[in-house]
């Protein structure tokens, strides 16, 4: 009984009902397409949610290898851009002339549209595991400098002066104020960063990689409704490896900084 009261009252149940409800819609859409609308290629558009199930047991071990390399390479990048991110953001916090230098060429880096520079960076480097480390490492960049920064400078000034006036060193203000401070915005730019840097690394993927399961989805594109149930397996973990990399990022943030409002048992004040 109290393990179901723990089931009720958590985020379980409500997570079950959408997941279950959501694929009745789809079995139940996929069905009238196909049955009653009569719309050509149907399963194309909409196929059952148990064949695609099925596909996605019967062809497990072929796309957890290829999804184990797009992750293995998305992570690699996310973890460079992240340490790049981060520590522009300590440098700006530390000078305004260093924060005008960069800041707006950042900014302005992130106006070139991904599906644009995955094919040249992929077309320069000639490497597909280069490329989708590159590629990761960008998207993962920018949310994180800017998410930090605002974290950085978001210290209590009556805390501050305090460390003024007790003469505490630079690093010190920094290790015990503002870092601890910046986590909550550290890790939100971190959480957009991790499926957006998934989405990259597959994105080198559809250039013509050898490798990744943004390859089996472009093969499976071109086979065409022969291949449809594969195609829509490799869609789904590729949504799947984008859910996990934000879960993780979200199990570290409550390790690291389990004080958050969101973390307390009833929310709110300690």
């Amino acid at each position: 009984m109290k393990g179901g009261s723990i089931f009720v009252r958590g985020r379980l149940l409500p997570l079950f009902v959408w997941i279950f409800g959501l694929l009745l819609v789809w079995e139940g859409t996929s069905w009238m397409l196909l049955h009653v609308v009569e719309t050509p290629l149907a399963q194309s558009k909409l196929p059952y949610v148990h064949e695609v199930l099925s596909t996605l047991w019967k062809y497990s071990g072929t796309l957890l290898k290829e999804g184990a390399a797009t992750f293995g390479n998305a992570g690699v990048g996310f973890l460079i851009g992240a340490v790049a991110g981060a520590s522009l953001a300590v440098l700006m916090s530390l000078s305004k002339t260093i924060e005008r230098l960069t800041f707006p060429y950042a900014i302005a880096s992130q106006m070139i549209p991904i599906l644009g520079l995955a094919p040249i960076i992929y077309g320069i480097v000639r490497d597909e595991q280069t490329s989708r480390i590159i590629i990761s490492g960008y998207i993962t960049f920018f949310p994180v400098a800017l998410n930090m920064l605002r974290g950085l400078r978001s210290v209590d000034p009556s805390a501050l002066e305090l460390m003024h006036s007790y003469a505490a060193k630079p690093w010190a203000v920094y290790w015990k104020l503002r870092f601890p401070a910046a986590l909550p915005g550290l890790f939100g730019g971190l959480k957009i960063a991790a499926p957006l840097a998934v989405t990259g690394a597959i994105l080198v993927e559809l250039m013509g990689a050898q490798h990744g399961i943004g390859v089996i989805m472009l093969r499976n594109l071109y086979y065409g409704s022969s291949h449809t149930y594969m195609f829509w397996s490799t869609v789904i973990v590729g949504a799947l490896l984008g859910i996990v990399s934000y879960w993780l990022i979200s199990l570290i943030e409550r390790l690291v900084a389990p004080w958050q409002p969101e973390f307390r048992p009833k929310g709110g004040s300690r």
